[in-house]
């Protein structure tokens, strides 16, 4: 991650849970899980803010990092060989970081926070901890995850959103 700080603030993974219910759009995470396991997955996850401008990730970056947003928008955007800017927006209830998280490769694009954001980061390692321990909620995030891959990649327009 480039320039996204944590801070002292309270966070909650309630309100993260809620904007997942709450996102019907085609880059939603459609999660099931309960509210106990919101709260056994918040143990491996690391709440942080970020302000307007802040870069997350960039393009050519090595990291898997995946990133769950709970409020606020990111914009993706990268330059194809015509040195013309693509774009898409993932909002509260989404998430990025997906593409490299599953394939180790270098991010496909630069994300950065449109205003401020209420971000939830989930490391490979505290993933793989999370296999081990609470299988359950592993392979639902997982199934989740991959339903948002696949429909990003379906969408032509929408590909560049596979960070």
């Amino acid at each position: 991650m480039s320039s996204a700080s944590a801070t002292t603030e309270k966070f909650d993974v309630r309100n993260l849970a809620r904007a997942v219910e709450l996102d019907a759009g085609p880059d939603g995470l459609n999660v099931r899980l309960t509210s106990e396991q919101w709260t056994v997955l918040a143990n491996y996850l690391q709440p942080f803010s970020v302000q307007s401008g802040q870069i997350l990730m960039e393009l050519g970056e090595l990291d898997r990092t995946l990133y769950f947003v709970e409020s606020g928008t990111l914009s993706v955007h990268c330059e194809d060989a015509k040195s013309r800017i693509r774009l898409a927006l993932v909002g509260a209830g989404s998430v990025v970081g997906e593409g490299g998280f599953f394939s180790h490769l270098a991010r496909r694009a630069t994300v950065q926070a449109s205003g401020a954001c209420v971000l939830w980061r989930l490391n490979p390692l505290r993933f793989g901890e999370l296999v081990n321990r609470q299988p359950a909620i592993a392979v639902e995030m997982l199934l989740a995850l991959g339903m948002v891959q696949g429909r990003r990649l379906r969408d032509r327009g929408r590909r560049i959103a596979a960070t």
